[in-house]
């Protein structure tokens, strides 16, 4: 079984929260920018570089909201493959600079939108959307932010996050193969640090 650690970021301004458009194939949603860790680069680092490459704005990163752990199966793999991933994804409040977004070219995103809250249900989301709302304690009733959300200093104490070895696979082939979020076959399981469990496939 391949293991991923990726980091993400939930970003939310004036009741819209900042999302990525995933796609592979067939498969595509909606879910939070971020990505993959790289060999010895730290979360919060690769959360800042994750935001900037896929919507060109320029983020800062702020506290630890929790840590989501779950085993998926992923589509399409090639032959001979383990379809089983081990995916484990940080989750980080940010904010970002004033300025136009810049959709992201040759990646696994292909735009980058503000989307309102209560718009939130009618597209079709990766279920780390969900996952890192609760987190953050954020509803999608406008103007719904909870502040601190359930469980969230609870997940302080795996702050650290690994930092580098532990990524499994390497970023080239497990970013574009699965986003750390793709829709889930089969008996997935999940667990979250800091925000109770997550699950859901894509709606």
């Amino acid at each position: 079984m391949d293991l991923r650690v990726a980091a993400y970021a939930v970003i939310e301004r004036r009741g819209k929260i900042l999302l990525t458009h995933w796609r592979r194939g067939h498969l595509h949603g909606w879910t939070l920018p971020g990505g993959g860790i790289e060999s010895g680069e730290d979360p919060r680092d690769a959360v800042l570089r994750e935001v900037l490459e896929e919507t060109g704005l320029t983020a800062k990163v702020g506290r630890l909201l929790g840590v989501d752990s779950r085993v998926m199966v992923r589509e399409e793999v090639p032959a001979g493959d383990d379809p089983e991933l081990h995916t484990i994804r940080i989750v980080y409040r940010a904010s970002v600079q004033d300025g136009p977004l810049q959709h992201e070219v040759d990646g696994s995103s292909d735009e980058a939108r503000w989307v309102s809250l209560k718009d939130i249900g009618s597209l079709k989301t990766l279920s780390l959307v969900q996952t890192g709302l609760r987190m953050a304690g954020i509803s999608r009733r406008p103007g719904g932010s909870k502040g601190g959300g359930k469980g969230a200093g609870r997940a302080g104490g795996t702050g650290g996050g690994p930092k580098g070895g532990a990524k499994g696979t390497a970023k080239g082939a497990t970013k574009g193969a699965t986003k750390a979020n793709a829709p889930r076959t089969g008996s997935g399981r999940s667990r979250s640090r800091g925000a109770g469990r997550s699950g859901g496939q894509p709606a």
